[in-house]
């Protein structure tokens, strides 16, 4: 999936403090910042690819990586196109 903008960004998030570009790339990321039922949330917009859309019609699922040890609270949707 590649990470696409969207109207409501307000925010572009880089590598964190001390990532090693030279071992895994880590490149911008447009969010938009928001607050739900009084709780902040950062949103990233993704856009699957043909051969991803194939793969998920075909029964594929959708991976979320978190790069450390642990999962944050974390959710996963799908939005309409505006």
């Amino acid at each position: 999936m590649r990470p696409t903008q969207h109207p409501s960004n307000n925010r572009v998030l880089g590598a964190p403090a001390g990532w090693d570009q030279s071992e895994l790339p880590c490149g911008a990321l447009a969010i938009t910042d928001t607050v739900v039922d009084g709780m902040p949330h950062v949103v990233s917009f993704w856009r699957p690819t043909a051969e991803e859309l194939a793969t998920l019609n075909a029964g594929g699922t959708v991976a979320l990586w978190i790069v450390g040890r642990t999962m944050p609270p974390a959710a996963l949707c799908v939005e309409a196109t505006k």
